[in-house]
């Protein structure tokens, strides 16, 4: 099996679609119009997703407060400066900036809405590299 799709229900999903789609290079693969505003925005690969919903059913986490090692979204960054500090300008805030010993370079940061969001730069890969 492989993953699909991670979801979260936050507060205002086509203001987090908007900021993740312009400032992290998602994309959106379907969005609904009306409550609860379900959204699945996928990685440059095309094969994972987040999902994205605001659901009454359920409270919305406070992400703002909790510790960022218990959820968090981590992308791959190859400058992790550079890409820090254009988030930061599009509203997101540092928590932290790491640069490890096996040479990798981690940034957590919080989005605007509280969730916390990782920049990795791994000193050796993780991930198979995209295909051409």
């Amino acid at each position: 099996m492989k993953l699909e799709h991670f979801a979260l229900n936050v507060e205002d999903p086509i203001a987090m679609t908007a900021w993740y789609t312009e400032h992290l290079g998602m994309k959106v693969v379907r969005q609904a119009q009306e409550a609860p505003y379900t959204t699945f925005i996928a990685d440059d690969s095309g094969r994972i997703m987040i999902e994205v919903y605001l659901n009454p059913a359920d409270e919305v986490p406070d992400y703002r407060n909790m510790n960022p090692l218990l959820v968090h979204l981590a992308y791959v960054s190859e400058n992790p400066d550079v890409d820090k500090d254009k988030l930061i300008a599009a509203g997101a805030s540092l928590i932290s900036d790491q640069k490890l010993e096996d040479g990798s370079h981690l940034v957590m940061l919080r989005d605007p809405w509280g969730l916390a969001v990782q920049l990795c730069k791994r000193g050796k890969p993780m991930l198979a590299e995209k295909e051409q």
